[in-house]
């Protein structure tokens, strides 16, 4: 059975949960950001994970079969890769029929759809099972107008993909609402989608309307609510600027956050491509993002220091604050430094 995920009354996702998070043959940590997301913020609703012996890459839970997460109550199989074109490897194939018969619905956020694996869509329908794809925009999305709406938005934008952007809207959108600010969390990618349980997939969204979509996502609201924008890609990315772009022009955000990875030096899935520097990322989005919002400005940096020691990441991050007059924290270290971060982005 082909389904697109129920939702409730108010419009939210009601996926079958809790979850068996499938890691395929990834050896990219960048391309599980699927997976670890869903661990690191929803992982009340993740059992355990399946990978091929070929993966180097774990999310840290239990590893199990699709039979074994059954029986420990799971009631989907999730494909936790996000990789270059969101395509479903021919080697997955055979761990995706497994889970259809252990008596697992599939979910999954990639381009290419359940149904074009072969066979995939019959033998689900036989078994009652449904194949769910989370990557489908709404069909009503409107040509973008420009138009200043009512309310604040916040939008992370990147040095490269996968490096925190998530991550960081979804910590801002926390601390704000720990202070008593009335902010809203706004995915744009599957995972945040699945987190957050709505959302619009910016990039299958037509090139056309995604500049519209971004603005549907972030409707005019009172003039103290935040909207707080998942960004997506890179600005300077070969390959995905098209969406980060929409994404500034249509989110009209008063505050951008810039990520990074510390020693990444490569852009992901584009060999030859240097890291640019957070001053020419803030210098970019300052020059686009004003055509919509003229008012935009930088409230800090987020960094992903996960590779580093805590006392290194401490040091760096205070260095770059000095040098870029900013402040720089990781949201996940937290601490003094994401604090400032945060009153810095509510001005």
């Amino acid at each position: 059975m082909i389904a697109l995920a129920s939702r409730r009354s108010d419009d939210t996702l009601l996926l079958p949960q809790p979850y068996l998070l499938f890691l395929g043959d990834t050896t990219e940590p960048g391309y599980a950001k699927t997976a670890f997301g869903l661990r690191d913020w929803a992982g009340d609703k993740c059992i355990g994970e399946l990978a091929l012996p070929a993966a180097t890459v774990t999310a840290g839970l239990p590893r199990m079969t699709p039979a074994e997460a059954k029986a420990r109550g799971a009631r989907a199989l999730v494909i936790g890769v996000a990789n270059s074109g969101g395509v479903l490897s021919p080697t997955w194939h055979a761990s995706l029929v497994d889970a259809l018969e252990a008596g697992l619905d599939i979910v999954s956020g990639m381009h290419v759809r359940l149904a074009e694996v072969p066979g995939l869509a019959q033998r689900a329908a036989r078994l009652g099972r449904r194949l769910i794809d989370i990557r489908t925009p709404p069909a009503d999305i409107p040509i973008a107008t420009g138009r200043k709406r009512s309310g604040k938005r916040l939008l992370t934008v990147g040095t490269d993909c996968a490096l925190g952007k998530k991550y960081t809207a979804l910590a801002l959108a926390r601390a704000f609402a720990e202070q008593g600010v009335d902010a809203d969390f706004r995915a744009t990618g599957q995972t945040g989608i699945m987190i957050a349980g709505e959302g619009v997939p910016m990039d299958a969204v037509v090139a056309d309307f995604a500049a519209g979509a971004a603005e549907m996502l972030s409707p005019d609201a009172a003039p103290d609510h935040w909207d707080v924008v998942e960004g997506q890609g890179s600005l300077l990315h070969p390959s995905y600027a098209g969406v980060s772009l929409a994404l500034l022009h249509g989110s009209q955000p008063d505050v951008f956050v810039v990520c990074d990875q510390p020693g990444r030096t490569e852009m992901l899935g584009t060999a030859g491509y240097g890291i640019p520097s957070a001053e020419e990322v803030i210098a970019a989005t300052l020059l686009l993002g004003r055509r919509t919002n003229p008012a935009i400005r930088c409230g800090g940096l987020s960094y992903d220091t996960s590779r580093m020691s805590e006392a290194d990441a401490f040091a760096l991050m205070a260095r770059d604050s000095e040098r870029l007059g900013l402040p720089v924290a990781d949201p996940i270290r937290g601490g003094a430094a994401f604090d400032r971060l945060v009153e810095s982005c509510l001005g």
